[in-house]
């Protein structure tokens, strides 16, 4: 053999053995990739959700709103209705018998009126109870979306300082980024546990 070749399996044999040092560090990374795989999509999904509830949230606004613009015009009628009533009570009316008959649907109006704003208000406040229900939903979700995005920065983190250990061989980066990494799995545990 010539020396060159000698030279040549050393070198070969010291590489085996530093990757072979390196295999808890390969997959100590694959192990962080999917974890950072699982919790963005998590992340994702909870993003999501917390939309679809401020969506929610906003059709039930729009339904508030024209609930009691809907209690405000019968209430502006009821207002009518009795100011009509009030003013014939008040005139002096030649045809008595039919003064009397439209002051009978005046008062006839009036109970519809008052039945009926009493079922718009109950309505809107129901639909108010709604919002804040959608409201509470959107921050819980917001909550955990921000413990999921906080745990996939940190794994991305220890994943990277991970990696360094590959070019470096010191095994310092590695336990560093197993230090990043535990926090952010503790963080997107704590995103899961959030109700």
């Amino acid at each position: 053999m010539e020396p060159n070749e000698v030279q040549e399996l050393e070198e070969n044999a010291e590489h085996a053995e530093h990757d072979h040092a390196m295999l808890p560090v390969a997959l100590t990374m694959t192990i962080l990739a999917v974890l950072v795989a699982v919790v963005t999509v998590l992340g994702h999904r909870t993003h999501t959700e917390a939309i679809l509830n401020q969506t929610k949230a906003a059709v039930e606004q729009n339904r508030v709103a024209d609930d009691w613009a809907f209690y405000q015009a019968k209430k502006n009628r009821a207002n009518e209705t009795e100011l009509t009533s009030d003013l014939m009570n008040v005139l002096a009316i030649a045809n008595k018998d039919e003064a009397k008959k439209l002051e009978k649907g005046y008062a006839d109006h009036q109970k519809k009126w008052e039945a009926d704003l009493k079922d718009g208000e109950d309505k809107a406040r129901e639909e108010e109870k709604k919002v804040v229900e959608y409201e509470k939903k959107v921050e819980e979700a917001e909550a955990k979306a921000d413990r999921f995005d906080l745990g996939e920065a940190l794994l991305e983190i220890g994943l990277v300082i991970t990696s360094i250990t590959l070019l470096t061989h010191k095994r310092a980066f590695w336990f560093v980024g197993l230090g990043f990494s535990v926090i952010g799995v503790v963080a997107a545990t704590f995103g899961l546990l959030l109700k």
